[in-house]
């Protein structure tokens, strides 16, 4: 339940701090005075979309908070937990609107995105809106009504992921059989691409291996002579660093045999010999293999000018000509293969034309069973509201497509249309007299009547959801008297499951409250502000009265007052 709502800088309100009581609050006001702009504070904290035009004028940014009791809610517990928010029995939720175009969400003092405030707020409270029942004069908004009342949001999930599949392979279908023109086009063009770039056949690294052949040919002489020299002083000549160091050695030996502390020299010296002979072998075996060929110097040449046009032209490196050439090569693979690409595709399609049906015929089964359901309670709603002897029904079409149809689904081998919600055309129907045929709401339904079938909907709705609490701007809209009375005891009655917030100008349902608040428009200075207060009884026995006989408050309307509030 809502327990508190802060309200700053919004609208005409300027701040108020509200408490609300669980059952049934009413909140009454004079027209003007701010009631609705109550209501659209709240939507803030459901996460309705925000409008810098909302900050009040001289403020920089408004601020709506609610705190809930949670306690034993393990929906939202559990969603805080996978968000990584501290739960406790109590949570503020914290919107802020900025006139610099910020919006900012909080979840117990928690930043959060406007998504989860929305999730936390469909777990919450469901908010009926002053002209939300004329939506059910719209047949398109009928099979929302339903798939709420069947709980199918997770059959439409799936459904959803199969018929965005669907959609995915027919756009690709589409797109390649109109492409028959374009794709013989670019397969001429893929094919000189790919003969020009296998006529070279370009291997990774292989520039790089080139350029060091480059360069070793290009000074075959320097090294023929730099290693011929090494060769010599090191192993060939007479006086050689290999015979020197023969020589060194044996004096050290000599050495040893009088002093022992030469003996690790003798070591040393064996081990320099090695490595000049180690040198001498490598430079030895190094200028046997050293070329002086100026025809593959050529070719290398040749080469490198080869891979460097492909660069130019396949984009700057070795590594994205091939990469190309791999790219082109599927693409190809496509042009040459587009007949067999497409059945591919038809295959595809119609496999997936077959799981989305059985998703969809799996999900309207399941409102046609909820349809009965919703069609006795809901009868037996209107007739506690005042609609007696009505007849309602939640009627469910499904329609074959063409065969020559694009878009269908595939259903026990039959072809029917559909949309992003199944194949079931929703629509609710009513006869209000004895005797009259069913016929769509918007052709048999006063004002007062779709407020009261909307009631019942929602009473039924919220019965089954348990959603904490449950408010209505104004759905006593059209009705009066004796069905005003009925509404009220619909309201009252709803209130023994759920916390009611309910914007009304009757006395009728105003007269029930378990908590009144009054919302006034003040003129302080030069600036109009909206407040609300809570009334104590015996102010709660005067607003009834005055919307009973308006402004001025008689005897007789305290009386009735009274009346209507089982205090006589």
């Amino acid at each position: 339940m809502l327990k508190s709502l802060l309200i700053k800088d919004y609208a005409l309100i300027e701040n108020i701090n509200v408490e609300f009581g669980k059952g049934l609050n009413i909140i009454t006001g004079e027209t003007g005075a701010g009631k609705s702009i109550l209501i659209d504070a709240m939507g803030l904290l459901l996460g309705e979309r925000a409008s810098t035009q909302v900050v009040r004028k001289g403020a920089k940014k408004s601020i709506v908070e609610g705190i809930y009791d949670v306690s034993s809610n393990t929906k939202v517990e559990n969603l805080l937990n996978a968000n990584d928010i501290d739960y406790f029995s109590e949570l503020i939720v914290r919107r802020e609107v900025s006139l610099e175009g910020s919006n900012r969400c909080f979840l117990n003092d928690t930043p959060t995105s406007l998504a989860l405030l929305k999730d936390i707020g469909n777990m919450l409270v469901d908010l009926h809106g002053q002209h939300e029942h004329q939506s059910l004069l719209r047949s398109v908004t009928h099979i929302d009504f339903l798939d709420e009342f069947a709980e199918l949001s997770s059959q439409l999930k799936e459904y959803k992921t199969e018929h965005s599949k669907l959609g995915e392979i027919a756009k690709e279908l589409f797109v390649l059989k109109n492409k028959e023109n374009s794709l013989k086009e670019e397969r001429e063009s893929y094919e000189f691409q790919i003969k020009e770039i296998d006529a070279i056949s370009p291997q990774p690294n292989e520039e790089a291996l080139l350029k060091d052949e480059l360069n070793i040919l290009q000074n075959s002489e320097k090294l023929l002579s730099l290693t011929e020299d090494i060769y010599n002083r090191a192993y060939e000549n007479e006086d050689s660093v290999q015979d020197n160091l023969a020589k060194i050695q044996s004096s050290l030996i000599e050495l040893s045999k009088i002093d022992n502390s030469f003996s690790e020299m003798v070591g040393e010296a064996d081990s320099a010999i090695v490595i000049i002979n180690d040198i001498s072998d490598f430079i030895r075996s190094y200028k046997s293999r050293v070329e002086d060929d100026p025809t593959k110097l050529d070719e290398i040449r040749e080469r490198l000018g080869a891979l460097t046009l492909l660069k130019k032209r396949y984009g700057g490196t070795l590594e994205k000509v091939i990469e190309h050439r791999e790219n082109i090569g599927r693409e190809y693979d496509i042009t040459s293969n587009y007949n067999e690409k497409i059945i591919q595709l038809e295959n595809e399609l119609k496999a997936v034309r077959k799981s989305t049906g059985e998703i969809a015929k799996k999900i309207s089964e399941i409102r046609k069973l909820v349809a009965d359901k919703i069609r006795t309670d809901v009868i037996s709603s209107l007739n506690d509201l005042g609609i007696s002897d009505s007849d309602f029904r939640v009627q469910i079409n499904n329609n074959q497509a063409n065969e020559s149809a694009a878009n269908y689904l595939i259903i026990d081998e039959v072809k029917y249309k559909f949309n992003s919600k199944g194949f079931d055309e929703v629509e609710f129907l009513l006869s209000t007299n004895l005797g009259e045929d069913l016929k769509p709401l918007s052709k048999v339904a006063s004002g007062g009547e779709i407020s009261r079938i909307m009631l019942a909907l929602k009473s039924i709705l919220a019965k089954s959801d348990k959603l904490p609490l449950l408010i209505f701007d104004e759905i006593d809209t059209g009705v009066s008297g004796r069905i005003a009375q009925k509404v009220g005891a619909t309201l009252k009655s709803l209130s023994q499951f759920h916390q009611i917030i309910s914007i009304t100008h009757l006395p009728q349902i105003a007269s029930l409250s378990d908590e009144h608040f009054s919302v006034e428009k003040k003129k302080i200075g030069t600036r109009v502000v909206s407040s609300i207060r809570k009334l104590d009884s015996e102010e709660k026995i005067n607003e009834v009265a005055k919307l009973l006989s308006g402004e001025d408050v008689t005897e007789a309307s305290l009386l009735s007052a009274k009346e209507l509030m089982g205090l006589n």
